[in-house]
């Protein structure tokens, strides 16, 4: 097979999605380190700060996160004392994740933290939100695939 034949990483959208969310990743990491979370953590906090509680099933299918990555991360939430796990009183079955009081404390950094997120793309929020749009069209058009 001759070498034209194939892209080059920097012309594949595949790498290009890559590059875009590991700098944009990096510049979490930056940002959460002095809150002692990772990016995944503060993904599911966020989930929390909008509903105040929600079963792991809940959570993992927003986060688009299957058990074995997702319990770690509430065992480690839960270590950190942001979150406690407990049984659903309506059915045990169910494990219902819910904020303690210092993870909804860290709910009063969350502006500052997508405002330097927003800040350092250099784009417009209308351009930004063209562009997540876009993006998840693109993610749903490709899980859509059989």
């Amino acid at each position: 097979m001759a070498t034209t034949d194939i892209l080059p990483p920097e012309q594949q959208i595949c790498f290009a999605l890559y590059s875009a969310s590991r700098a944009i990743t990096g510049r979490y990491r930056d940002l959460l380190a002095p809150l002692g979370v990772t990016y995944p953590q503060y993904l599911a906090l966020q989930i929390l700060w909008e509903s105040g509680t929600s079963s792991v099933s809940q959570l993992g299918d927003r986060l688009q996160l299957d058990s074995g990555t997702l319990s770690p991360l509430l065992r480690r939430l839960e270590a950190l004392g942001l979150v406690s796990r407990g049984r659903s009183t309506a059915d045990e079955r169910i494990v219902e994740i819910s904020l303690t009081e210092a993870g909804d404390a860290l709910r009063s950094h969350a502006p500052r933290i997508g405002e330097a997120i927003c800040a350092s793309t250099g784009l417009p929020q209308d351009e930004l939100d063209e562009l997540q749009q876009q993006i998840a069209t693109l993610a749903a058009r490709v899980r859509a695939l059989p």
